[in-house]
């Protein structure tokens, strides 16, 4: 089903976006007190509640072959949840969204090689947490290779009382995933109502190379603003984008986390639809960071801080180890330009050391300064090294290089101050619909490597660019290297003011037509998001349609 601005329009669902603030670029970093209208009685405070973590999805059955699983299915509900008060806000209650009424939604954990049917029904009834009409779903498992028809094409709407089928074919590398809601018009809304959630692929050389259990912890950042009586506020500032004055950590405000003297892995994930962060530890200590949006880093960087837009997920490690008990260290905000910063906005979270004994090869652990594979000849399966001859990991992506027969793209994001809409290369999602969705941006064949020049021409926005279906790898910005953080397969792609970055990328394994758009979600609602086709030409056409392939039904 497809839902234009238009039908959006009549269904009432942009009438709760507020435009308090003038889309104006604000070229630095504002400083203001808050947005919200809570007394200060029912202000959260800092660090004054620990830590949770989302629960683990458990499958509601499994395919068993030879003895490994090789297939699982999951079911979730797409519902309004009430937030207790004293879990937010000190006294109030507030009303969230949340897959099974979980804020963040539930965790999935899977293999690589273990294929997924994800069930998702949207249960979200006649009104949601800023929305006073039904509001429509589109699943998207972010990171994930998934065909047209799985991979929450904005278009491919399960509304109230439906259910969608997803399939997720699990065969890249180890990552940290995200599923989260992606309908056209709704995405912004919908996601910051809480329909976001961490999904683990794992595989034998991310098991074996990185910290797991305990002491790997996931971590999805948020932020939100609240009325008076505890309820979400809304304000995309005439959609330039919403910075609210309230830091969550898997739903809680500036949490306190009780860390023993090991190394930890921290899955950072920017669930934020609008801020971007610089995270940096309190006592100015490196973190190492290890892993980016595609995977594990070929070479571990050493890192004090970075620029972390929204949808960009970082793994890095911490070592406790050198920290007396009674210890705390900070995560820090140092914050970017162009985002709105509050009083309270520099903080994350912290981490209280405590004496815990750890066993010896935690204690002992060595960390790592790259990581190489090998491949075993009995399985086929990737497997960690010390051999130095061998190939780094996430060679694949990351061997990518320019050629002089590779085509080169142009892509340019840009701002109408008339009607405050986004676009790319002139575009609007609109135009998209209106095209009966045959307008592209890119047409690659299968197989095809490019390189996109993403433009920035604006100094007043950032823009976290997302390209679905592939890995890319960041080759400069502003004809420079790019960071050292960033030195790994990516997904996502920081875009900041008057930059143009140069991305390299091969497009597969699918045929079919994706979706690339700003990651900042009121400037994707507003309206920009493009799409292209991967392989379809006069030989070959569309046998996956987005919308059409695999729609909702509605559920018995």
């Amino acid at each position: 089903m497809k839902l234009s601005r238009r039908d959006a329009l009549k269904l009432g669902g942009l009438a709760a976006i507020g435009s308090a603030g003038l889309a104006l670029p604000l070229g630095r970093s504002v400083e203001a007190s808050t947005p919200s209208l809570l007394s200060s009685g029912n202000f959260p405070g800092r660090y004054a509640k620990p830590l949770t973590l989302p629960p683990v999805l458990a499958p509601t059955s499994v395919v068993e072959e030879g003895g490994k699983v090789v297939r699982k299915y999951y079911e979730v509900t797409a519902r309004t949840a009430t937030v207790p008060a004293g879990k937010i806000l000190p006294k109030l209650s507030t009303t969230m969204l949340g897959y099974n009424a979980s804020i963040p939604g539930p965790r999935i954990d899977v293999e690589q090689g273990q294929t997924v049917q994800l069930i998702v029904r949207n249960a979200l009834g006649a009104s949601t947490a800023t929305f006073k009409t039904p509001s429509p779903i589109s699943t998207h498992l972010h990171g994930s290779a998934s065909l047209p028809q799985y991979d929450g094409y904005a278009g491919d709407l399960t509304l109230n009382g439906q259910k969608k089928y997803y399939q997720y074919p699990n065969f890249q590398p180890a990552r940290t995933l995200w599923y989260h809601d992606h309908a056209q018009h709704y995405t912004a809304q919908n996601a910051y109502s809480g329909l976001a959630a961490q999904y683990h692929l794992h595989d034998a050389v991310e098991r074996a190379a990185l910290p797991q259990g305990e002491y790997d912890v996931p971590l999805t950042l948020s932020d939100a603003m609240f009325k008076a009586d505890g309820s979400l506020m809304y304000d995309d500032r005439s959609h330039s984008g919403l910075w609210g004055d309230v830091i969550m950590v898997n739903g809680t405000p500036w949490p306190v986390m009780p860390v023993k003297r090991a190394v930890y892995r921290f899955r950072l994930l920017n669930a934020s639809i609008s801020r971007s962060y610089r995270p940096s530890l309190s006592n100015g200590a490196s973190v190492h960071m290890v892993a980016t949006d595609g995977g594990m880093m070929p070479k571990v960087q050493k890192v004090t801080q970075w620029r972390h837009g929204s949808a960009e997920r970082y793994e890095f490690l911490v070592d406790f180890r050198s920290y007396a008990p009674g210890t705390r260290i900070e995560l820090k905000n140092l914050s970017n330009p162009n985002n709105r910063d509050y009083d309270h906005t520099g903080k994350i979270m912290a981490f209280d050391v405590i004496g815990d004994a750890v066993p010896d090869a935690v204690k002992n652990w060595k960390i790592p300064t790259e990581f190489r594979v090998t491949v075993d000849p009995a399985t086929g399966e990737k497997r960690l090294t010390d051999d130095p001859t061998k190939p780094l990991v996430n060679s694949e992506v990351m061997d990518l290089a320019p050629t002089k027969n590779l085509k080169v793209r142009n892509i340019r994001v840009q701002k109408d101050d008339v009607t405050n809409e986004w676009s790319i290369n002139g575009d609007t999602w609109n135009d998209i619909v209106e095209s009966e969705y045959t307008k592209v941006v890119a047409d690659p064949g299968l197989g095809d490597t490019e390189i996109w020049e993403i433009e920035n021409k604006s100094g007043g926005w950032f823009h976290p660019v997302h390209i679905h279906l592939i890995d890319f790898k960041i080759l400069s910005r502003n004809g420079k290297p790019p960071f050292p953080y960033e030195l790994g397969p990516k997904d996502v792609v920081y875009v900041g003011e008057n930059e143009v970055v140069r991305v390299i990328m091969k497009f597969g394994p699918h045929r079919g037509k994706y979706m690339m758009h700003c990651h900042n979600l009121p400037h994707e609602d507003h309206d920009m998001m493009h799409q292209f086709s991967v392989g379809l030409d006069s030989e070959h056409e569309d046998g996956n349609d987005p919308i059409k392939g695999d729609p909702a039904t509605d559920d018995d």
